[in-house]
């Protein structure tokens, strides 16, 4: 299945800010981070069709997925 993966803040790095990956069905935002090298724990948020989720919620084929790292202020 394809979904697409939006990455934002410093997940970006080295990465494109939207990308198309192919899971296999029954996979989770984990697994979209796995494929893109991204260690999991420096995902803090994750939205799935802009609704917010969690790194092991069940995605579908089409889904958005975006990932955020934890954001710092002053």
């Amino acid at each position: 299945m394809k979904i697409e993966v939006r990455l934002f803040a410093t997940l970006r790095t080295n990465r494109e800010k939207k990308t198309i990956i192919e899971l296999e069905p029954g996979c989770s935002p984990r697994h979209a981070a796995e494929k893109l090298n991204i260690p999991p724990e420096k995902v803090t948020m994750v939205l799935i069709n802009g609704k917010n989720s969690t790194m092991d919620a069940i995605i579908n084929e089409g889904d958005i997925v975006s990932f955020y790292p934890a954001i710092g202020g002053g």
